[in-house]
């Protein structure tokens, strides 16, 4: 019989109190600090005399459950320990996730709780991908075409069959495939400094999961805004997922200014806003500049915007808190709604109202 028998021989799932600190005395100083002290905090905060034998057992095994949180935050027993922002003696390693939990969570009780459960298992893969991925397309692109500066303006730039075109918005995986080229080096560049600092931090927090569905909704969004809002214009770019990320991040640190303890708050987001001011203001002025293959404009800048719509509604939702299960907000429900009607707006406009409004299409590349 095994030690979760011997405690719950009944198997109600429960444990009583007195038996769940009989553990805690047994195994205390065989715990992190941190464990101990959330353990201790649910027992004390329980008032039913019985404890979910499967929530203790996802904390030992550093499994989210959003019970603990609950169970702490409704009881009369507040965590007392210092701050973790004042502990010394920790490790390079220690103190990056520390400084990664006060960039991203803007309460004590989740920094405690991502500092004490995060093992860099796996690493922030997602973020890195893409980036390594988009680099190698643009170099490739640049030695095929042998240009690396505003490569958009090369004769042969539009017949790659991986960014969107409006006379192939037939070919669905175009939507999401712009991504990979970008106009020139300097578009790359801002959009992959800004994914590199805001993306792999947040994707440390709240995995790769999370800020892969806000990315990939993003660049999905900014795609079909430029179908609808600019209809003769190509996309290129990662900035529709860029800017749901980012613009999702200082959404969530206006809202939680008071909790967010980083250092430099008004120097981060001023330097953000002003990458992103500047990148924007590069596409607005492309997108109007003569374009070097008439009759086709250079490449919209409304994929911007559809990121941007993304991260303040859908991307704040996911970021709020670090514990927080989406499946139980209705916030949650009602944006994703909004974003998915959208889309399939999106997708009848694409199928009916160019034929409709008789518009006249740059021919293909």
């Amino acid at each position: 019989m095994n030690e979760g028998d011997a405690f719950d021989p009944d198997n109600t799932g429960y444990i009583s109190t007195e038996k769940f600190r009989s553990l805690l005395q047994r195994h205390g100083s065989e715990l992190d600090p941190h464990k101990l002290e959330v353990l201790l905090a649910l027992a004390d905060s329980n008032s039913e005399g019985r404890i979910c034998y499967q929530d203790f057992v996802n904390l030992m095994s550093n499994k989210r459950s959003n019970s603990f949180r609950q169970a702490i935050l409704q009881g009369n027993r507040r965590l007392c320990s210092k701050a973790l922002l004042e502990e010394t003696g920790l490790s390079l390693s220690q103190r990056l996730i520390r400084h990664v939990a006060y960039e991203t969570l803007p309460r004590e009780i989740d920094r405690k709780w991502y500092y004490d459960s995060y093992t860099c298992c796996p690493p922030p893969w997602f973020m890195i991908t893409i980036t390594i991925v988009e680099v190698a397309f643009f170099l490739y692109n640049g030695v095929v075409l042998d240009r690396f500066v505003l490569q958009v303006t090369h004769p042969l730039y539009l017949k790659n069959a991986l960014l969107y075109h409006p006379q192939l918005r037939a070919q669905a995986w175009r939507y999401l495939t712009y991504i990979f080229m970008h106009a020139g080096i300097e578009h790359l560049g801002l959009n992959v400094v800004l994914q590199l600092l805001v993306g792999v931090p947040l994707e440390m927090v709240h995995g790769a999961a999370r800020i892969s569905f806000v990315y990939v909704a993003g660049v999905v969004a900014g795609s079909l805004a430029v179908s609808v809002a600019d209809m003769t214009a190509p996309v290129v770019g990662s900035s529709g997922g860029v800017y749901a990320l980012v613009s999702a991040h200082l959404a969530n640190i206006v809202m939680n200014w008071s909790g967010m303890k980083c250092q430099f708050k008004l120097l981060r987001m001023a330097v953000a806003l002003i990458c992103m001011s500047f990148e924007f203001g590069r596409a607005v002025w492309l997108r109007f500049h003569p374009s070097a293959y008439p009759p086709c404009p250079h490449p919209s800048f409304m994929a911007h915007l559809g990121g941007v719509m993304v991260g303040i509604t859908l991307g704040v939702i996911i970021l709020r808190n670090y514990e927080q299960r989406l499946q139980d907000q209705t916030l949650w429900w009602i944006f994703l709604s909004i974003y998915l009607i959208f889309v399939l707006f999106a997708i009848f406009w694409n199928i009916f109202a160019y034929s409709l409004l008789d518009l006249k299409l740059p021919p293909p590349p």
